[in-house]
C-alpha cells in the first residue's frame, strides 16, 4: 500500500511538471523562429574527415574539430594554403550574355556579341571552356582567347550541346540546365548531343501580361507523339569535324547519360528503347564512332533511364560497378570492361541507393541503402568486392546521413528519428557504439510542448505489405473525439515521402494546437518494397496507389479519430494527380482535396516519363482510361481546390483546364485560382497567396472557423 501510495504521488507530481510545460508563442508559430528561445538550434553539418580519427564540422557559423578516440572537441581555424600547390580551376562569370574569366579582382572577358552563353563549362585541363549559344557548341582557349564555334547548324529546331526538353526534364535532368556536352576526362575530346525536334509537336503557352499578352512555344512531345532525334558527337575543343557514333537517329530510341571511361578513350552510352524496358550500353570510341555492347538488360515494367549514378569505373581500368534493380531490389554488380559479369556484390529484399566510396585496395565497398531493418531510414554499409562480410556502419534507430571514416575505423553520423532532432553523432565501427558529438536540440526543448509525431505501419488491404503513416497528432489529443485531417502526398513511382525524421515547424505545430491531424503516406509502390512493389504500377497509374490510400485512410478512420467527414488529401504535381484522384474516383473516403500543378489525363503529359510507365496510348488505351481524372468526374461531390501556374511549361495547364470544364458540364463546382507568371510553382507575392489560400480552405472546410488574425502571411 506505501508502494502504491508513494506511485500515484510520483506519477501526480510528473502529470503536473508535464502540465506546466511551456506553451509556443506567435514568434515559433507564424516565423517558425525556435532558436531565439533555445529550443532548437541550428544543425551541425559534418564537413570533412582530416584523418581516420578526426574530423570537422560546422554550426551556427563556426567550425569544430571532434577528434573521436579522444572524445574531445576543439575550435577549429582551415590551415593555411599554399597557392602555389593548389591545382585551382579557371573561374568563369557571365555578364550582360558575354562570359567572363576572374582572376584576382580582374575580370578578363572572353566572349563579345549579345548572344547568350549558356552552360561554360571548363576543361578538366583548365586549358578551355566550352558553352553553348544560339543552340551551337563553342570554346575558347583561356590563354590565347581566341573563340572557336564548334557546329554551325543550330536553330530553333537543331540542338547541338542543348538539350530537347524532355531530355531535360526526365532523362538528363534539371540539374542539367540543358547542358547536354560533356568533356572528356583527357580534355581532349567534347562529348555531346545534337537533338533534330523538327518532328516534335509544339505547344502553344500564353499569358496575361501587357496589352497583347505573352506567347510562348515550346518543343513537347506528349505521350504518343513523335520524340526528338538525336545524334551523339565527338568533337576537338579546337575545332574540326565531328566524329558521329554509330547509331541511326532516326530509330525510335533514347540516351542517357554517357559516361567517359576514366583514360577518355571511350565513352560507355546508355542506349534505350522507345518502350523502356530494353537497355543497352555500348563502349563507343569518340575517334572512329565504332560502338560494342557491353551490357543488356530487359524487364517486363520499365528501366530508369535517368539513373545517372548507374555506373562506376573502377581506377584499374579493368571493370566497372553497375547498380542495377533488375531483380526486384536495386543492387550493385561488378563487371569487366568487356561486359562480363565478375560477380553480384549485393543482393537480398533491400534497396542500395547509392555508393559513396570505392577501396580498390581492400577490395571494400560502402554504400547507403534503405535500412535492412526499417526501409523509412537511410543507413551505411560495408561490403567485401566479393560480396562477402557485409556490414552496417551505422548504429540505432536512427535516419542516417553518413560519411565513414578513410580507414572505416569510425562513421561520423548525422541522424534523427521522428522523436530526436538531428544530432551529429560518431559510430565505432568495430563496437557499434553512437557517441553524440553535437545537437540541434536547444537547452530549453524539453521544457515545451511540442505536438506528437509517431511512424507507425499500417497492414495493406490484402496483407502483402506494411505501409509506412507518419501521423502529427493534435495538442491534448482527445480518445473520445473526432479530428479532421491532413493528408499530404506525392504518390509518384519509387518517390516515396515517408521518412523516419524529425520535423519541426510553425505551420505544423500550429495546425496541431488548432486540432489538425496531420498525416503523410505511403503506397504500395512508393519505393519501400523494391522495385517489385514500384512495378505495380506499370500500365496502370492511380489503382495501387488509391488502394493503399483507401485502406490507410480508412484504418485512420477506424483507429485514429479522424472525421469521416473531413478527410482531405493535398499534393502538387504527381500529388495533384493523386488529389484530384481521390476527390473523384474515391469521394466515398475523401471529401476534400487540395491539388496544385496537377496532371488530370496521361494522354497531356510528356512522352518518356508516361509511356515508361504506361506505354503508348495505342498500346494501353484502357490504362489511359482508367488512370484519367476525367473518367470518374460524374463521382465527384465538391471540395476541391484546384490551382495551376499559368505558364507551367511541364504539367500544363491545359490539365487543370479540361477536368474544369468536365465538371462545368455536369454542373459541379470547384475552386480554382491560377497564378500568371506561374510555372511549376511560383514565389513571392503571389508565393505567399497560394500559402494563404491553403490555409483558408483549411479553416473554412476542416476547421469551420475563422482564419485567426496575423496568421495569413
Amino acid at each position: 500500500m506505501r508502494f502504491l501510495l508513494f506511485t500515484i504521488i510520483t506519477f501526480s507530481s510528473f502529470s503536473f511538471l508535464l502540465a506546466q510545460k511551456k506553451q509556443l508563442n506567435n514568434e515559433q508559430y507564424f516565423k517558425s523562429n525556435f532558436a531565439s528561445a533555445n529550443i532548437i538550434q541550428p544543425t551541425p553539418i559534418f564537413n570533412e574527415w582530416l584523418n581516420d580519427n578526426q574530423f570537422v564540422y560546422s554550426q551556427q557559423g563556426k567550425k569544430y574539430m571532434y577528434d573521436c578516440k579522444k572524445n574531445v572537441t576543439t575550435p577549429y581555424e582551415n590551415p593555411t594554403v599554399n597557392k602555389g600547390t593548389v591545382d585551382v580551376k579557371p573561374l568563369i562569370i557571365t555578364k550582360t550574355n558575354n562570359l567572363f574569366q576572374r582572376k584576382n579582382t580582374e575580370d578578363i572577358q572572353l566572349t563579345f556579341d549579345n548572344a547568350k552563353e549558356q552552360n561554360p563549362i571548363v576543361s578538366p585541363d583548365g586549358n578551355f571552356v566550352a558553352y553553348t549559344k544560339n543552340n551551337n557548341l563553342y570554346t575558347v582557349n583561356l590563354s590565347t582567347k581566341k573563340e572557336t564555334q564548334l557546329t554551325t547548324d543550330g536553330s530553333d529546331v537543331i540542338l547541338n550541346g542543348y538539350l530537347s526538353w524532355v531530355y531535360m526534364e526526365e532523362i538528363i535532368g534539371r540539374a542539367s540546365n540543358y547542358k547536354g556536352f560533356w568533356w572528356s576526362p583527357d580534355s581532349k575530346t567534347i562529348a555531346y548531343f545534337k537533338s533534330d525536334d523538327t518532328k516534335v509537336p509544339t505547344f502553344t503557352i500564353t499569358d496575361a501580361d501587357g496589352q497583347h499578352g505573352v506567347v510562348e512555344t515550346q518543343r513537347y512531345p506528349k505521350s504518343g507523339d513523335a520524340n526528338p532525334e538525336v545524334k551523339i558527337g565527338f568533337v576537338s575543343p579546337q575545332g574540326g569535324a565531328t566524329t558521329w557514333a554509330n547509331f541511326n537517329a532516326a530509330d525510335d530510341q533514347y540516351y542517357g547519360q554517357p559516361n567517359w571511361t576514366l583514360d577518355g578513350k571511350s565513352l560507355f552510352v546508355n542506349w534505350m528503347n522507345r518502350g523502356n524496358d530494353k537497355l543497352i550500353i555500348y563502349n563507343v570510341n569518340p575517334t572512329t564512332g565504332a560502338k560494342t555492347q557491353v551490357y543488356e538488360e530487359q524487364q517486363k515494367s520499365w528501366i530508369d533511364l535517368d539513373d545517372n549514378d548507374r555506373i562506376a569505373f573502377l581506377k584499374d581500368g579493368k571493370g566497372f560497378l553497375m547498380l542495377s534493380d533488375k531483380t526486384g531490389w536495386k543492387h550493385i554488380y561488378h563487371y569487366d570492361m568487356s561486359g562480363k559479369l565478375v560477380n553480384t556484390i549485393t543482393s537480398g529484399n533491400f534497396t542500395v541507393l547509392s555508393i559513396q566510396d570505392i577501396d580498390e585496395k581492400k577490395q571494400e565497398i560502402v554504400f547507403v541503402a534503405r535500412s535492412k531493418e526499417n526501409t523509412a531510414r537511410r543507413d551505411l554499409y560495408a561490403i567485401k568486392m566479393n560480396g562477402k562480410n557485409l556490414k552496417r556502419l551505422t548504429a540505432g534507430e536512427y535516419m542516417h546521413n553518413a560519411n565513414v571514416s578513410p580507414n572505416k575505423t569510425y562513421t561520423a553520423t548525422l541522424y534523427q528519428n521522428v522523436n530526436t532532432p538531428p544530432t551529429l553523432g560518431v559510430v565505432n565501427t568495430k563496437k557499434g557504439t553512437l557517441t553524440t558529438v553535437a545537437t540541434s536540440k536547444g537547452a530549453e526543448f524539453d521544457y515545451y510542448e511540442i505536438a506528437k509525431t509517431e511512424l507507425i505501419r499500417v497492414t495493406s488491404d490484402d496483407g502483402k505489405y506494411e505501409l509506412p503513416v507518419k501521423i502529427t497528432y493534435p495538442f491534448n489529443f482527445d480518445a473520445s473525439k473526432k479530428y479532421p485531417v491532413l493528408i499530404s502526398i506525392y504518390g509518384g513511382p519509387d518517390a516515396g515521402t515517408v521518412w523516419d525524421t524529425w520535423t519541426l515547424n510553425g505551420a505544423q505545430q500550429w495546425m496541431a494546437k488548432e486540432g489538425l491531424i496531420q498525416v503523410a503516406m505511403d503506397h504500395r509502390a512508393s519505393g519501400h518494397f523494391g522495385k517489385a512493389g514500384v512495378a505495380l504500377m506499370h500500365r496502370n497509374l492511380g489503382y495501387w496507389e488509391m488502394v493503399d490510400y483507401r485502406t490507410i485512410t480508412k484504418w485512420l478512420i477506424a483507429n485514429k479519430n479522424v472525421d469521416p467527414t473531413k478527410v482531405c488529401i493535398t499534393g502538387f504535381s504527381y500529388g495533384g494527380y493523386m488529389s484530384c484522384y481521390a476527390v473523384t474516383h474515391s469521394s466515398d473516403v475523401f471529401t476534400h482535396g487540395m491539388a496544385g500543378g496537377s496532371v488530370t489525363d496521361w494522354h497531356l503529359y510528356d512522352s518518356h516519363y508516361t509511356e515508361k510507365l504506361m506505354d503508348t496510348p495505342k498500346e494501353n488505351p484502357e490504362g489511359y482510361k482508367s488512370a484519367s481524372v476525367l473518367t470518374y468526374v460524374d463521382k465527384y461531390k465538391g471540395g476541391l481546390q484546384l490551382v495551376h501556374g499559368a505558364i507551367d511549361d511541364n504539367v500544363h495547364q491545359q490539365n487543370s483546364i479540361q477536368l474544369l470544364s468536365k465538371l462545368q458540364d455536369l454542373k459541379k463546382d470547384v475552386e480554382f485560382m491560377t497564378y500568371s507568371g506561374g510555372r511549376h510553382g511560383w514565389g513571392g507575392a503571389r508565393g505567399l497567396h497560394f500559402q494563404n489560400l491553403k490555409t483558408k480552405f483549411i479553416y473554412q472546410h476542416l476547421l469551420n472557423k475563422p482564419v485567426p488574425e496575423g496568421l495569413l502571411k
